[in-house]
């Protein structure tokens, strides 16, 4: 049988056990969005909006459902420019885990886009890059084509990826 006296050492090394976990399972918020002048050429053109799964009908109305289905938590998305004749738009989908990103990005592969390593796995076409790390699964489409989309676009992906 404990007694009182007995027990207040083990349930003070406990609660500190307990603070101190709780601690380390606290993450740290993460921005992967590079700021204006960190990607050569790009200039971030607006605030980063963010939406709630149960928001996300507002941004992509349409297309949330899958997202949801897949176990999107947040989606937060910023616009760029490239060069004053490039824009493109960046969009993080952190999901419930890692398996909801893959589940996006397979049904996103077609034959027509190129394997790229980024990330875990990753996918390029002329104007779009798409690609997944961990929970994140990142999206950059451009809103046309140019000859230099492909290349500028792969270099802001890298620089997303090296925030996540």
């Amino acid at each position: 049988m404990f007694s009182m006296k007995s027990s207040k050492p083990a349930m003070a090394a406990l609660t500190v056990a307990i603070i101190f976990a709780g601690a380390g399972c606290k993450k740290a918020i993460v921005d992967p969005f590079p700021a204006s002048g960190a990607i050569a050429g790009w200039q971030k053109t607006g605030d980063t909006r963010v939406f709630a799964a149960k928001d996300l009908w507002q941004y992509i109305d349409g297309d949330a459902d899958q997202y949801i289905r897949a176990g999107v938590v947040t989606t937060s998305t910023s616009d760029y420019n490239y060069q004053n004749h490039l824009e493109a738009v960046v969009d993080v989908y952190t999901m419930g885990d890692s398996a909801g990103a893959q589940k996006i990005l397979a049904g996103d592969e077609s034959k027509t886009g190129k394997s790229i390593s980024l990330g875990d796995e990753g996918v390029a076409f002329e104007q779009s890059v798409t690609f997944r790390k961990g929970v994140s699964l990142v999206r950059i489409v451009a809103y046309s084509s140019t000859p230099d989309a492909p290349q500028a676009l792969l270099a802001l992906a890298h620089g997303v990826e090296a925030k996540l």
